[in-house]
């Protein structure tokens, strides 16, 4: 069964750091991208940044120049580091990975648990 697991997060600083991951585990064949979102109450959950398999990334405006996404494929694990932190930045993150099991031949989208982050001034 393929699970993602979210870590890092918490409370951070106006301006400061924080970082995420996120692992795959299970049995997969491959992935297609990896990516991160967030949602904060009453508001639809939103795109953040993404990796394809050839590691080309994308970020949503808002993000741009302040995160990176990256990822270890012998992990299985994407990262985000997020820098100069905002209040707007505040939200519940999610996972997403579109990826192939072994046990299946097409793609599916998985999505982890959350992990709040939270921007003090």
């Amino acid at each position: 069964q393929v699970r993602l697991v979210e870590s890092g997060g918490g409370l951070g600083q106006l301006g400061g750091s924080l970082g995420l991951s996120c692992a795959a585990s299970g049995r997969i064949a491959s992935f297609a991208t990896m990516a991160w979102y967030r949602q904060v109450p009453g508001r639809e959950r939103e795109f953040v940044a993404r990796i394809i398999s050839d590691d080309t990334t994308g970020y949503a405006d808002s993000v741009k120049g302040r995160f990176t996404i990256s990822r270890d494929n012998v992990k299985g694990t994407v990262y985000l580091q997020m820098n100069n932190l905002k209040p707007e930045d505040t939200a519940v993150y999610y996972c997403h990975a579109r990826l192939r099991p072994y046990s299946t031949a097409a793609f599916s989208d998985y999505w982890g648990q959350g992990t709040q982050v939270t921007v003090s001034s």
